[in-house]
């Protein structure tokens, strides 16, 4: 088994029965999300292990191959994204890895959310729906769906709680991709909550708070 990705983690106050593997955007590392956790206000009663993994130093085309933390290559900036999917697929991979090691400290796969933020979303696309145990749910901030026309959803999580959450003025990964998103879960037979903020590309609070409701929701 190849090592596990590096990352930062965030265990409770009391044994955890649930657990977040929560990815980073282009640029960032695992450290950009951790400030969120207790801005959450999670109930004790629900305790819960937050996993913020570090992505690979990778060359990245749209800003000159320059080297930074990177899930995979983006070629080209157009509005439907051009990305190195084999790259894409490896890193869904190593977070489904990640997935298998906390069932392996005994989480049911059941109470296990993937979230991503941006290019992090992307990747959390490809690893929940073709993840082969079901999960409690897709948390997809900011994001795409980069892998819509060749992505092989399990039978196992063709019911997955799934949210999207956008900015109204992101100029990064524009709304309309979000809405995208959602018209193709749709087609697949997914309900997806989707909910916009006056925001550009990145998290505020209120934001913030709705995902609180719903991860207590979908770990209830």
């Amino acid at each position: 088994m190849k090592p596990l990705l590096p990352g930062v983690e965030i265990d409770p106050a009391s044994p955890a029965n649930a657990a977040v593997i929560w990815l980073h955007g282009l640029g960032a590392n695992g450290h950009d999300f951790e400030p969120v956790v207790p801005e959450l206000h999670l109930p004790e009663s629900l305790p819960v292990r937050f996993i913020f993994p570090h992505a690979p130093q990778i060359p990245v085309t749209i800003n000159s191959g320059y080297i930074m933390p990177a899930w995979y290559d983006i070629l080209e900036m157009e509005l439907d994204r051009k990305v190195d999917l084999a790259q894409l697929r490896h890193s869904a991979l190593q977070i489904q890895q990640l997935i298998d090691r906390e069932i392996e400290r005994g989480i049911d796969s059941r109470r296990i959310v993937i979230a991503g933020f941006s290019q992090g979303g992307a990747v959390g696309f490809e690893a929940a729906l073709s993840y082969p145990k079901p999960l409690a749910g897709l948390l997809a901030l900011s994001t795409y769906f980069a892998t819509a026309d060749s992505i092989d959803i399990h039978p196992a999580n063709r019911q997955l709680p799934v949210q999207i959450l956008h900015g109204t003025s992101d100029d990064v990964v524009p709304e309309q991709l979000g809405r995208k998103s959602v018209t193709f879960l749709r087609d697949q037979g997914f309900t997806p909550g989707y909910q916009t903020f006056p925001m550009g590309h990145s998290v505020c609070l209120e934001e913030i708070e709705t995902i609180s409701l719903w991860l207590q929701q979908v770990l209830d």
